[in-house]
């Protein structure tokens, strides 16, 4: 019984030795870099998803304004009992882009009106300035419209009145007004007064108040909680967007630039996808054009990344294919995609971009060739592209897509062609659960150094089913914070990551987790959001080797970490995981002939609850707490919260 009892006392000592040990050692090679870093490392990857560019960062707030649906009236309804006939859906296919409107009879001074119900509601604050707009031209004068907006319960809380001219050619007219008070679910009444007959179109509605106070632009708080996060880059439009469910709704940019009334609307990809969460009214009208990516990514700082259909549709839905000898019309889309981007204003897209409003080229230099594709029949119209933009454009990176899984066979056989084709950047994707993130943050410790550098395009740690009410949990945001340190420790082949999904609207998302949620007046980022942002805002320019009993830090006794110098801060940046339920202490022993502060900082997101999350209601649950930090010499000792994520700042003189 005593041996028995000895025993058990011995095994409970060694299980606990993490914890009861000395501060565990951990040498950082400061004098030592392993290679250089992207400075477009960490960036965000933008997709037209669960509401995320109309009902979403485009501010319109009138949905299906020019009547394009595939239901010319969904969103709509009409006002009182209109007389039959009075008010037509027009299809005339002369106009460009936007054959269809709403034809007016009004022959008495009765009651007439429309209703639009916007995107799950309308957004709208109390104080803040709103513009009705529309294109109309009149048949017989007499006509003037009366717009009003109401809150959830009917109540009238603001108003304008436009006069319309009496011109038979289209025009455009608008006018202001300031709402009365504030709510996430208003809609728009807009009363016909008078006599006469007109056609309508472009019925819109815009706070005045957008992202730098474009006219008709970009929702100013999800712009700005990007702007945040200072990204390197944005990839956009997606995403199976670019695909399309078939060749023919394939995502086509040069329908998305030029004047907005001219923008060819089609069906989004998403709105039937899911049959659990079936979006009929999802549609993509453009106004977030590939000019107001373009600009968006300028306005933040962010590499514009633009991803093109390679001839083939998602190969989920029809998998459909361009024959390789009409491939010439796809290939001709990318470069007049560089010209669109890099052209002289005497170019014909350069023209364009300048008529648009930005003479300036936007330096372009790397293009993505299709997205999500595999398999041979990838291949093949990959090559075709490669071979003209390699001769015509050799300053353009091409990144090529590893299909859908980082493993398996479809990966091995793109990843072997792929790199056999000197491909310049191989984007991978990894929807996986927590597991696999923090078993995989060795990845690519031994990819070949002189061979295509990786693009995590799209990364996300899932604890449920994507098309399921998931969250973005602590968990998920841990897990991902572990696997960041193995991006970052090898970030001389890792050039550029991103979480995807972007964003997800609470009232009308196919897929989750996503990065950051919104509603009709709300933002806020998730646990993911915050850990990428901390790897953002503290990136290096310098790979710094941290090395624990000799090894990289990937996961032994559930603790991880990567470090970077950045030579612009001068700063070494310490970023350290600690995926334990208790606390444990470290002490970080800096080699290096430099001087190092005396005094640092730290930043930390820790909760000892895995499964919470932030919310609508509590924005700021998981959130980065400062404290400062001193170093003893060239040594620091620090202890680390039970499921922690910490970011150690130490300035180097």
């Amino acid at each position: 019984m005593k041996k028995v009892l000895l025993l058990t006392a011995a095994l409970a000592i060694s299980a606990s030795g993490l914890w009861a040990q000395a501060p565990l050692r951990f040498d950082v090679q400061l004098d030592k870099p392993a290679g250089k870093i992207s400075p477009h490392m960490w960036g965000v990857f933008f997709e037209d998803i669960n509401l995320g560019a109309d009902g979403g960062i485009y501010a319109e707030l009138v949905k299906n304004r020019s009547f394009e649906f595939d239901n010319p009236w969904m969103g709509w309804k009409k006002l009182e009992n209109t007389a039959e006939g009075s008010l037509l859906i027009v299809n005339d296919v002369k106009r460009k882009g936007n054959a269809r409107s709403l034809k007016v009879t009004k022959e008495s001074a009765s009651k007439m009106g429309l209703q639009n119900e916007g995107f799950r509601g309308m957004g709208v604050r109390q104080g803040a300035d709103y513009e009705f707009s529309l294109l109309y031209k009149q048949h017989t004068a007499g006509l003037s419209l009366r717009v009003e907006l109401l809150d959830e319960n009917d109540a009238r809380i603001g108003q304008a009145t436009l006069a319309l001219d009496n011109k038979p050619d289209w025009q455009s007219a608008s006018v202001k007004f300031t709402a009365a008070s504030t709510t996430a679910k208003a809609k728009l009444n807009v009363w016909i007064d008078g006599a006469g007959s007109a056609e309508l179109d472009m019925l819109s509605l815009f706070p005045t108040e957008t992202w730098k106070n474009r006219p008709k632009g970009l929702r100013k708080d999800m712009v700005q909680i990007l702007a945040d996060m200072k990204p390197g880059f944005i990839r956009f439009p997606g995403g199976c967007i670019v695909e399309g469910r078939d060749l023919a709704n394939r995502f086509q940019w040069k329908k998305t630039v030029g004047p907005i009334e001219e923008r060819e609307l089609i069906i989004n990809r998403w709105n039937t996808e899911f049959k659990n969460r079936l979006t009929p009214d999802y549609f993509q009208t453009f106004g977030l054009g590939f000019y107001e990516y373009f600009l968006l990514a300028e306005d933040i700082g962010a590499k514009a990344v633009p991803i093109l259909n390679c001839g083939m549709a998602c190969q989920f839905n029809t998998g459909e294919v361009v024959p390789l000898e009409e491939l010439e019309t796809y290939i001709q889309d990318a470069l007049d995609l560089i010209e669109f981007a890099n052209g002289a204003t005497n170019t014909t897209w350069g023209k364009l971009r300048a008529d648009m409003g930005h003479p300036e080229p936007f330096q372009l230099s790397m293009l993505g060739v299709g997205n999500e594709n595999w398999g041979p029949q990838y291949i093949e119209r990959l090559a075709a592209f490669k071979k003209v933009l390699n001769e015509k454009h050799p300053e353009i990176a091409i990144i090529a897509s590893s299909g859908t899984d980082p493993e398996g066979e479809r990966f091995d056989f793109l990843d072997q062609r792929l790199r056999g084709m000197q491909i310049d950047i191989i984007d991978e994707h990894y929807y996986r659960p927590p597991s696999w993130f923090l078993s995989g943050a060795a990845r690519y410790d031994d990819y070949d150094r002189n061979g295509a550098k990786i693009f995590a395009g799209e990364y996300a740690s899932h604890t449920t089913r994507p098309n399921g009410p998931g969250r973005s949990t602590w968990e998920a945001a841990l897990s991902e914070a572990a696997f960041l340190t193995g991006l970052e420790r090898n970030a001389d082949v890792v050039t550029m990551a991103s979480y995807a999904p972007l964003f997800g609207h609470v009232d009308g998302w196919q897929w989750s987790p996503d990065l950051i949620w919104v509603d009709n007046l709300n933002v806020y980022g998730t646990p993911s959001y915050q850990v990428q942002k901390l790897y953002s805002l503290n990136k290096g320019t310098d790979i710094i080797p941290i090395k624990r009993n000799q090894q990289n830090v990937v996961g032994q006794d559930s603790l991880y970490a990567s470090s970077v110098y950045d030579e612009v801060n001068k700063e070494l940046l310490i970023k350290f995981v600690n995926y334990n339920s208790k606390a444990i202490d470290a002490t970080f022993q800096i080699d290096t002939k430099r001087k190092i502060a005396t005094e640092g900082s730290k930043l930390t997101l820790a909760n000892a609850d895995l499964d919470v999350a932030n919310s609508l209601e509590e924005p700021l649950k998981i959130k980065p707490q400062q404290a400062g930090i001193k170093l003893k010499g060239k040594s620091l000792t620090q202890t680390f919260a039970p499921y922690s994520f910490t970011v150690i700042k130490l300035p180097v003189k």
